[in-house]
């Protein structure tokens, strides 16, 4: 049988025999790592290993939010402490091909640290446009203000990922740069006209419509859904992601355990298929509301299998890399880049 279009968090480091009996009944497509499921490099891999095992699939997706920066799960002495995509986005403005290629091979390097830990997807890069006086949840986390600079950059980020055999997931579609609230804590709400989006924040995505996975917003657009945030609205995901966007690839919700969204995780999980979503995310490692995630989750079939087989169809092995040789080209570009 295929497995249920969710991804689901785990709570330690290492698995609970309630999380065991979970897993190996509710069969999720992937799961995500956090810091706190994280000590060292043989007990990451144990723990991914003995999932993998569970569920008799060894290419089955490892996600973890590994961006550089701020948000960075996995952190010295396993990985180096990469720095925020502004880093990039600001050697870009100074020499365009030098940020392209700073920022190509620091995701390149991520990519070798993830796939010594057994990981195979980093929620990367964030799309998201830089606006002045919106909330700084985005922040330094994104490449810039220009949609046309934000898709160079974006695109380089996911060539490197690539070549180190690992899936970037682009967040978050349609746009969450504009949003004065952080999705975390509350629903940002967005009042900006269809027209004025379209030429900005959705351009990026519409330029990177042909990555493997991407990760819904949590905004509320009123201008096309005044009543649904992105993940939850079938406007949205329909005539927005599908339809001006044209992204092709699987959609997975952003965590459904984020306080954005009201109702249980039930109801939840539910708007979210209903809405088009490919992949349910649910991340906090709460086993009662994986247990409502995965009971409201269906097999994966149809589009939905075929678009999230053609990701996986992504992973054919990593590129040759030098890593010092690497390390030494982002320096040179990029002095404090790399610490």
């Amino acid at each position: 049988m295929t497995p249920r279009a969710f991804i689901c968090g785990l709570e330690g480091t290492e698995l609970s025999d309630a999380e065991r009996s979970f897993i190996d009944h509710a069969e999720p497509w992937g799961i995500i790592l956090f810091a706190r499921n994280i000590r060292d490099a043989e007990q990451v891999r144990a723990l991914v290993g003995e999932v993998r095992a569970l569920l008799g699939r060894g290419n089955m997706p490892v996600l973890v939010d590994q961006e550089g920066g701020r948000v960075q799960r996995i952190r010295p002495p396993l990985a180096e402490r990469h720095p925020p995509p502004s880093a990039y986005s600001s050697l870009y403005r100074k020499d365009a091909q030098s940020g392209l290629d700073a920022a190509r091979m620091g995701a390149r390097l991520i990519a070798h640290e993830l796939l010594a830990l057994s990981c195979n997807c980093d929620c990367l890069p964030l799309l998201d446009l830089q606006f002045e006086g919106a909330h700084q949840i985005i922040g330094d986390r994104s490449y810039g203000a220009d949609p046309a600079d934000v898709a160079a950059m974006g695109r380089a980020v996911c060539e490197g990922l690539l070549a180190g055999n690992v899936l970037p997931v682009v967040k978050h579609i349609p746009g969450h740069g504009r949003a004065l609230a952080d999705s975390h804590l509350e629903l940002p709400r967005v009042d900006t006209p269809v027209a004025q989006l379209q030429q900005t924040d959705f351009l990026p995505f519409r330029s990177l419509a042909d990555m493997p996975l991407a990760m819904t917003a949590h905004v509320l657009y009123t201008a096309i859904d005044p009543d649904r945030p992105a993940t939850l609205s079938p406007a949205v995901i329909g005539e927005v992601v599908r339809g001006f966007i044209g992204f092709s690839g699987a959609l997975m919700s952003d965590d459904l355990s984020m306080k954005a969204l009201s109702g249980g995780m039930t109801e939840r999980t539910e708007q979210a298929f209903a809405a088009g979503c490919d992949l349910a995310l649910h991340c906090n490692g709460d086993l009662d509301e994986m247990r409502a995630v995965a009971a409201s989750s269906p097999r994966l079939d149809g589009e939905a299998l075929n678009r999230c087989d053609a990701a996986l169809a992504c992973l054919g092995g990593p590129q040759a890399f030098d890593v010092e040789e690497a390390r030494a080209l982002v320096r040179s570009l990029l002095p404090a880049a790399i610490a």
